[in-house]
């Protein structure tokens, strides 16, 4: 069992903490993000799934925005661009897929 508390937790861009499960294939990412914070527009090869598990989150995928809220799920497809910025303080749950290299450390 694990204890998402209990998982080390780091500040992976500014305002946005996160604690990482990492699987064969996929990686979890659970996010605090502080109200404000801004993810710049980016890609990566992953297959991303976010869900606001609380707050507002505005987010753009390719060239389309929308405000995400509590309960609400976005997909991204691989080498997508993507970013956001918190609109509450939130926090976000990540699949990605594979698992993502950079988050092992």
């Amino acid at each position: 069992m694990i204890k998402i508390e209990q998982l080390p937790q780091k500040e992976i861009k500014k305002g946005f903490k996160a604690r990482f499960v990492h699987t064969l294939h996929t990686t979890l990412g659970f996010w605090e993000v502080e109200k404000g914070a801004v993810l710049p527009m980016h890609n990566h090869i992953h297959e991303q799934s976010t869900q606001v598990l609380e707050g507002k989150f505005e987010m753009t995928i390719g060239d389309e925005t929308k405000i995400y809220e509590k309960g609400d799920l976005a997909v991204i497809p691989p080498n997508v661009i993507h970013g956001g910025v918190a609109l509450t303080n939130c926090q976000l749950f990540d699949v990605f897929s594979p698992v993502r290299e950079d988050y092992l450390k």
